[in-house]
């Protein structure tokens, strides 16, 4: 396992990889974590180590944190909704019970058909 200085260089080049990845410059990544573009500079550079408040403020843009921690991508949840799964499912929140019985009528329907 990497040590001091060479962990900060891992944790920069992946911090890095995930700001490019969302399309963003130095300036506005640091913006977003509320640091400097010097700051993101340093971090980027493998000369510190962004801090947890950092970490937490960019994770809400989309940053893997625990890939720019550990080097492992965050698991996708095996359970996770397709967008048009989640159109379903919220048509059928916002549906009265009448529409919301024919559509598990309709789709039961379907269902049978495809398995037969």
């Amino acid at each position: 396992m990497p040590k001091g200085d060479e962990l900060r260089t891992f944790v920069g080049a992946r911090l890095k990889e995930e700001r490019e990845r969302l399309g963003l410059s130095q300036a506005d990544f640091a913006a977003i974590g509320d640091a400097s573009k010097r700051t993101q500079i340093q971090w980027e550079k493998g000369a510190a180590a962004p801090n947890a408040e950092f970490l937490a403020l960019v994770a809400q843009v989309g940053v893997d944190v625990l890939y720019v921690v550990t080097g492992q991508r965050t698991p996708a949840p095996s359970n996770a909704l397709t967008s048009d799964e989640a159109a379903l499912v919220e048509n059928y929140k916002h549906s009265d019970e009448e529409g919301r019985a024919a559509a598990r009528r309709v789709l039961s329907s379907l269902a049978q058909s495809k398995a037969a």
